[in-house]
C-alpha cells in the first residue's frame, strides 16, 4: 500500500466530518442522535478499511488531545475510557470491517448495506461491553440503555451512506484505491 497525499487529506476530512458529525445533534426523543455513525459508514465504504479505520483512529487522537470532537463537544481519556468509549473504539474497527467486507461483496448496494449493518453490530458490541463495564450493568441494561434506542436511526443513516456510496461509486468516484 502507497500513502499519498491524497490519501492522507481523505483520512483527514473523514476524521473531521466524523468530528462534525459528533456535533449534529438530532433531538428526537427519548434519546437525541448525532450523525457520527454516518460517516463512520462512509469512510468504511468510501475509502476501504484501512484509510476507513486510520480516519477514525485521527478522529480519536482528536479528542484525545483536547478538541471538542466527541458527541456533546468532550474530549480526552475519560470519554475514551468511561461508559461510551467502546462505541470509539468500535468505530475504528467498525470502518475496518466495513471497508473489507465491501470490498469482499464487491461494492454492490446490498453489498454495501450488509457490510453497514454488520459494522454497526461490531460498533454496538464493542460500546455495550464497555457501557456495561464502566457503568456497572448487566448486558441487557448495556443494550436497552446504549443500543436499542439508536438502531432505528443507524439503520437509516446506514441506508443513506449506502445511497451515497453506490451513487458516488456509480459516477465512477473512487476516493482511494481498491488495493488496500
Amino acid at each position: 500500500m502507497k500513502i499519498t497525499t491524497r490519501s492522507m487529506v481523505l483520512v483527514g476530512l473523514f476524521a473531521a466530518l466524523t468530528a462534525i458529525g459528533a456535533w449534529i445533534r438530532i433531538p428526537i426523543p427519548p434519546v437525541p442522535f448525532t450523525l457520527q455513525m454516518l460517516f463512520v459508514l462512509l469512510s468504511g465504504i468510501m475509502l476501504g478499511p484501512l484509510y476507513g479505520a486510520l480516519s477514525q483512529i485521527v478522529y480519536i487522537l482528536l479528542g484525545l488531545v483536547g478538541l471538542p470532537v466527541f458527541a456533546g463537544g468532550t474530549s480526552g481519556f475519560g470519554i475514551l475510557f468511561g461508559p461510551t468509549g467502546g462505541y470509539l473504539f468500535g468505530f475504528i474497527i467498525g470502518a475496518y470491517m466495513i471497508g473489507k467486507l465491501s470490498q469482499v461483496l464487491k461494492e454492490t448496494f446490498i453489498g454495501n448495506l450488509i457490510s453497514m449493518f454488520l459494522g454497526i453490530m461490531v460498533i454496538y458490541l464493542l460500546g455495550m461491553i464497555q457501557l456495561a463495564m464502566v457503568a456497572d450493568l448487566s448486558l441487557m441494561e448495556a443494550f436497552l440503555g446504549g443500543v436499542l434506542p439508536f438502531v432505528a436511526f443507524d439503520l437509516i443513516k446506514a441506508v443513506v451512506a449506502a445511497i451515497i456510496a453506490r451513487r458516488l461509486q456509480s459516477a465512477g468516484i473512487e476516493l482511494v484505491e481498491a488495493s488496500q
